[in-house]
């Protein structure tokens, strides 16, 4: 959430209200609607944007909308009217008057995405169905936790409990907390919970406001999973910033979770056989699994 929030606000500043003159497109794959075809939007204004999940969405002129999904790898650059886009990892770009917004990616798999739709109605089918955990009261968090009975990670990752967290602010909001992350959500105390909701809701606001002021009137060229100034998350045998402990990690298919043990998990290395189990059953084999509602 706080990186789309600071593209949003990136956009807002350099598109919002400005033609879209061109549509470009390097990798096919990158299309996942056919109609409206990809050129739709030539020619129309944009005059809103927003959040949905992890999804920027353009709001164009005769209720048309173009829906962004970078997924795990995917970026955006803004560059120069024209500018071409890159040959190796570059998937398409959208040309402005002012400039050049291009997608990216990198490896292999391509799985960022752009959706045409025509109507607010087909905007909501690519919604997950998540909460937005800063629009909502403890109540309402603790309700969507419990909801089903998952492990921690994988209920603040999951886009249809709540929207838009992702795989590296869990780890830190759960270092906040104080929390393990294979903890059930049916084991949690009222308050815990409690605990963990001021954790989403500081963490969330505080990464944010972070990278507002990193980028201030500029464009996001560090958006990343890693970062030197997150407590956990990325740091495996690095020292906990609160109690000095190598911070461990949970390693499961493609999947890394990073956490305290001192201060998490009352000093149990999570590594076992019973692990495992609960894994396999409860987390997904990649990231691109759970965003694409596959498991």
């Amino acid at each position: 959430m706080p990186d789309i929030v600071v593209y949003l606000e990136a956009l807002e500043r350099r598109v919002l209200g400005e033609t879209v003159r061109g549509v470009r497109i390097a990798s096919p794959s990158v299309l996942r609607t056919y109609d409206p075809p990809y050129d739709e939007p030539v020619g129309s204004r944009v005059n809103s944007l927003q959040r949905v999940g992890k999804r920027i969405v353009f709001g164009l002129d005769h209720d048309l909308f173009m829906v962004i999904h970078l997924m795990v790898a995917g970026r955006l650059r803004w560059e120069p009217p024209g500018k071409p886009i890159p040959k190796k990892v570059g998937l398409a770009a959208i040309d402005f008057d002012p400039g050049s917004l291009i997608l990216t990616e990198q490896g292999t798999k391509k799985r960022a995405g752009i959706w045409l739709t025509r109507g607010r109605d087909g905007v909501a089918e690519l919604d997950r169905g998540g909460i937005e955990p800063l629009e909502i009261d403890a109540g309402g968090f603790a309700a969507a936790l419990r909801k089903e009975n998952r492990t921690l990670k994988r209920a603040l990752t999951d886009p249809r409990i709540f929207s838009g967290i992702g795989n590296a602010y869990s780890d830190e909001i759960l270092w906040s907390a104080r929390l393990s992350p294979v903890k059930r959500t049916s084991q949690m105390t009222d308050v815990e919970v409690e605990r963990l909701h001021r954790a989403v809701v500081e963490s969330l606001n505080d990464w944010t406001q972070r990278l507002r002021d990193e980028v201030g009137e500029d464009w996001p060229t560090k958006v990343t999973a890693f970062r030197d100034d997150m407590a956990v998350h990325g740091k495996f045998g690095v020292p906990c910033p609160r109690c000095g402990s190598k911070v461990q990690r949970i390693v499961y298919a493609s999947n890394e979770t990073n956490y305290c043990a001192t201060c998490q998990t009352e000093g149990k290395l999570l590594a076992d056989r019973s692990l495992s189990r609960l894994l396999k059953d409860d987390w997904p084999r990649t990231l691109e699994e759970l965003e694409e509602g596959t498991v």
